[in-house]
């Protein structure tokens, strides 16, 4: 193995690592806005809540980048294509309920990828038919929401498995060579 190339038993380590901070932040901002709710303040905006999310995706990004040891991540807009089942899932766990103008949005913005409605309406269609998302008909837009939370999770998992297969098969190429 090459000795400047990252161990991959470290990066599964800093990324458990991460996971379980994470983990213990999300009850401390859980008590957080519990205290804001009892106190009456307000942190439900379009504006907060998308920058929530923003945060939320940015953290996410910092503990993959601590594990990897690179300064710079980017997502080929044909891996958000290939994977948009699970990009849009996991936007719309994050924000509770979006509508499909906010997740175009969110993926040029967070993710650099200009991705037409003709390719995101009907993935969330297919996604609310196969009743892995709920919908909600509002005065000018349609909301979506998790409906299945297992599916989710499963969905994402196998995801994160096959790139995760993939890419220590390349390192395993890459210690040969």
């Amino acid at each position: 193995m090459r000795e400047d190339t990252t161990n991959t038993r470290s990066v599964f380590d800093e990324l458990s690592n991460a996971a379980a901070n994470r983990q213990s932040e999300s009850e401390s901002e859980s008590y957080e806005t519990t205290r804001e709710a009892a106190t009456g303040t307000d942190a439900g905006t379009d504006a907060a809540a998308g920058d929530s999310v923003e945060r939320e995706l940015d953290r996410l990004l910092e503990q993959v980048q601590g594990a990897l040891s690179t300064d710079d991540i980017q997502f080929d807009e044909a891996l958000i294509k290939e994977n948009l089942d699970e990009v849009l899932l996991m936007l719309i766990a994050l924000r509770e309920e979006t509508h499909g103008k906010e997740l175009l949005s969110d993926l040029t913005h967070l993710f650099d990828a200009t991705l037409s409605p003709g390719t995101v309406y009907p993935a969330l269609h297919d996604l609310k038919e196969a009743d892995v998302l709920a919908m909600h008909t509002k005065v000018r837009t349609k909301e979506y929401s998790i409906d299945d939370e297992a599916y989710v999770r499963e969905a994402v998992e196998q995801t994160m498995r096959q790139h995760m297969a993939f890419g220590l098969l390349l390192y395993a190429f890459l210690a040969r060579h």
